[in-house]
């Protein structure tokens, strides 16, 4: 009876196993890009200014990030040139995780080194995460069905959010255990062992199965394709970060805890968002991506709301469970808009394509990310949280209605 009764059990277990295998080469990469780049900008600056650091000096260490939007002026080379002996986008990441993992092995020795130095070098692992990003992102683009695509965006989400707590929480929390070297060496370890499973992926047998290359009528069409998509990511982006960044600044003067507002981003944050990351497919498959993002930004705007109302009556509590909500339905946002992302990039050059589109996006939120204090300052909380709702509702039905276009086109090409 036992073994009639597991069998069932087994053989679930075992097709689960066999749909999720083909993903750990994505998840495992996404993990490497989340815990390099939440070492280099969000925990390198913690430890720097427990160590004294300025806080002058630690605010440049947000160039660290820079690369991350730059990546359209290099990405064409990766569509153009190969790295020998391997698959076209397998070669190139393996050359910039190389890379990166050498960066780091250098970095270790740089406990007290000038800052300028430590910064220089920093950009330059951001370079080549950066770049091993819109490789993996072009092979997602070439190999994958569209109709599996959303299940990739999952594990990126999933495996970006467990990076950023390893990279952040883990090193960071065993610092002082650590120490500079160790701590770097461990983050260059588990970039090398992530590495691993992408070695043996089959871009060349799968090459293709991305579905035909999107096709316009000559350079000028594809280009005003190309920036209406660009114009309509920047919003979303910018106006996603106006409405929702700046939650934990309010937080904080409303006198909740630095302890607290810590474990909110640090921990709570990236667990969200890999909850939502693993029901997101799910949901898009029984409701359509539209509607959940359109749900999800109705959830966004009520956390808004709530946020507005919760400063003004000056209540902590309420707030924070504003910030909560902004983490919910912001994570179940996070699949549908990188799946369409994919898809817009299906062109002919698809590391250059998603680039742009994504470093657009970056770039675009970019200024507000400076503004929004002297903003939130000028106007007080409660006003800045009200104002700041209609500009992401537009920018939110701006991206539904974007998306709606596209899945009809696709369905009446597939007609």
């Amino acid at each position: 009876m036992s073994g009639a009764g597991t069998s069932p059990l087994r053989e679930r277990v075992g097709r689960i196993v066999a749909g999720l295998r083909p993903l750990m080469p994505f998840f495992c990469l996404y993990v490497t890009f989340g815990a390099t780049l939440g070492f280099l900008s969000g925990g390198a600056p913690l430890i720097l200014r427990a160590r004294g650091m300025d806080l002058a000096e630690i605010g440049l260490l947000q160039l660290i990030n820079l690369p991350v939007g730059l990546t359209f002026l290099w990405a064409s080379a990766l569509d153009r040139l190969r790295v020998p002996f391997l698959a076209h986008r397998v070669g190139w990441i393996v050359a910039a995780q190389g890379m990166t993992v050498a960066g780091l092995a250098i970095l270790s020795f740089g406990a007290s080194w000038p800052l300028e130095l430590l910064l220089a070098l920093a950009i330059a692992i951001c370079a080549c995460i950066a770049t091993m990003d819109i490789a993996l992102e072009a092979l997602v683009v070439e190999t994958v069905p569209a109709e599996s695509r959303s299940f990739v965006a999952s594990a990126k989400l999933c495996g970006a959010s467990l990076g950023g707590m390893l990279g952040v929480g883990v090193l960071i929390g065993a610092y002082d255990l650590l120490g500079w070297r160790l701590a770097v060496l461990a983050c260059a370890a588990l970039d090398l062992l992530c590495l691993l499973p992408i070695l043996r992926y089959p871009e060349r047998r799968l090459h293709g199965r991305g579905g035909a290359p999107e096709r316009w009528s000559g350079s000028l069409e594809r280009l005003r394709v190309l920036v209406s998509r660009i114009l309509v990511l920047g919003a979303y982006f910018a106006m996603t970060y106006l409405l929702s960044g700046p939650n934990t600044l309010a937080l904080l003067d409303l006198g909740v805890p630095l302890s607290r507002v810590g474990f909110l981003t640090g921990s709570l944050l990236p667990a969200v968002n890999l909850v939502m990351a693993l029901l997101a497919p799910a949901l898009a498959a029984r409701f359509g991506i539209v509607r959940l993002i359109v749900a999800g930004a109705f959830g966004v705007l009520a956390s808004g709301g709530l946020m507005a109302g919760a400063c003004a009556a000056q209540a902590p509590g309420p707030a924070m469970a504003a910030t909560v909500l902004n983490f919910v339905c912001g994570g179940l946002l996070g699949v549908p808009v990188f799946n369409m992302i994919y898809r817009w990039a299906q062109g002919p050059r698809p590391a250059g394509d998603y680039a742009l589109l994504f470093g657009a996006a970056f770039f675009a939120a970019m200024p507000l990310r400076v503004a929004s204090p002297a903003l939130a300052d000028w106007a007080g909380w409660p006003a800045y949280f009200a104002a700041a709702m209609p500009l992401y509702a537009l920018a939110a039905a701006w991206l539904a209605v974007t998306v709606d276009r596209t899945l009809r086109a696709d369905r009446a090409a597939a007609r």
